[in-house]
């Protein structure tokens, strides 16, 4: 891997750490908070695309595991991943691999509404079906009523799926981190 590769896996771990420094928004209903952490799994695989964004938050959840306090609410630690959000956190790496995949795959005819569409296959949907099967487990809750709590998250990772989309076509724009030869050996 190359040097300049590693600065941009690096730089979007951190990121998504910075976006840690938002406050949680705990609900009463459920033990997973609302955080913004997973806006920046999305850029990071819309941006940096599916190696270097899963890579990215692969080296993330790796933090958390040695304990560093990089999660919203300066949680860190083995127990936050086998907890009730472990598997929400888990997913990270595997959402922006997909979504990086997948922008990569449409690199020539992407657009908003392909970034966003990707955004919500890789940052909405499987993450919530790894998360939400790990804190029915965990939990010992049925599937569905785990679901039912995701239910309060949708609003949320529907807006943040639009916003880093923009972000993100901005960026491919400007100053695109993925190399056109990339999407054309994707596809």
């Amino acid at each position: 891997m190359k040097l300049k590769d590693m600065m941009y896996v690096a730089m979007f771990a951190a990121i998504v750490a910075a976006l840690g420094l938002l406050p949680p928004i705990t609900l009463p209903f459920t033990p997973v908070p609302i955080t913004a952490q997973t806006f920046g799994v999305m850029l990071a695989g819309a941006v940096l695309g599916a190696r270097r964004g899963g890579m990215s938050l692969l080296i993330f959840v790796l933090l958390v595991a040695v304990g560093a306090p990089v999660l919203s609410g300066g949680r860190g630690g083995l127990g936050i991943l086998v907890g009730p959000s472990g598997g929400f956190v888990l997913s990270w790496p595997i959402a922006a691999f997909v979504i990086g995949f997948l922008v990569e795959k449409y690199w020539g005819k992407l657009n908003l509404s392909k970034i966003v569409i990707f955004n919500i296959i890789g940052g909405v949907l499987i993450v919530y079906a790894i998360g939400i099967t790990f804190q029915s487990i965990v939990t010992d809750v049925a599937w569905y009523v785990a679901a039912s709590y995701s239910l309060a998250y949708i609003p949320g990772d529907i807006l943040k799926a639009v916003f880093s989309g923009i972000i993100a076509l901005q960026i491919k724009k400007s100053y695109p981190m993925i190399q056109k030869d990339q999407g054309a050996k994707a596809a």
